[in-house]
């Protein structure tokens, strides 16, 4: 099991290695996300002798579990959907959040933070495919919806994050991709900020993501499969 894991890291580090030599990237422009929800504490240990610098949980109660147990080996981050009433265990474990996909969320997020005396960094979730399923503001309301979470003092936004929708050719997924980039460049736009972020992109399509300017990508199947 540790050589199968490290050697599946080396496989998706060489994959979105090629992916940024293809689009003329620097090498270290995408970073790895390594998704550890179904991973055990041990597994997780194993990726991160194996160089994973990034651990990333769906839920916050699981990520407090497996960070009492391993610490600050790597650094944490929330991908899967946050409860306000999880905000304070959020920012007490987590670098960046992935997911904020309200102003509300994002109050809480901001009071946490200052409590602690934290400047959180996030993300805000776009809902780009328009599923129901699915969390994130509808595309229209990107810019609206930063300008209000600026104000917020204790938080720090660093980009954009999307979900995909399922496909079996990643190629589907492409214009999903596209236009999340395409909204944070409007964003910067009518913003005046510099957002770079763009978390987009999972095992069955991250190269496809990074092709298309994604800078963290959320992978755990090809990794622990």
């Amino acid at each position: 099991m540790p050589r199968m894991i490290a050697d599946n890291i080396k496989s998706v580090t060489q994959r979105i290695a090629k992916c940024c030599e293809k689009t003329g990237r620097p090498a270290g422009s995408v970073q790895l996300v390594c998704v550890t929800k179904e991973a055990s504490v041990s597994q997780m240990l194993e990726a991160a002798r194996a160089g994973i610098k990034i651990f990333g949980e769906n839920r916050v109660q699981d990520a407090a579990r497996k960070h009492a147990a391993i610490g600050n080996r790597a650094e944490w981050h929330l991908i899967g959907h946050l409860q306000t009433n999880k905000a304070r265990d959020a920012v007490g474990i987590f670098s960046l959040i992935h997911s904020v996909d309200s102003v509300r969320l994002a109050d809480a997020i901001d009071k946490e933070a200052g409590r602690i005396g934290k400047r959180q960094d996030i993300l805000v979730q776009v809902n780009i495919s328009g599923e129901k399923s699915k969390f994130g503001i509808p595309p229209e309301s990107a810019a609206g919806v930063l300008k209000e979470i600026v104000a917020c003092p204790n938080i720090s936004i660093r980009g954009l994050m999307t979900i995909a929708p399922e496909a079996d050719d990643p190629e589907e997924v492409r214009p999903y991709f596209a236009g999340l980039r395409q909204i944070l460049e409007k964003v910067n736009v009518e913003l005046g900020t510099n957002y770079s972020m763009l978390s987009m992109g999972m095992s069955n399509d991250f190269e496809v993501a990074v092709e298309e300017g994604a800078t963290l990508v959320r992978i755990g199947r090809a990794i622990f499969r």
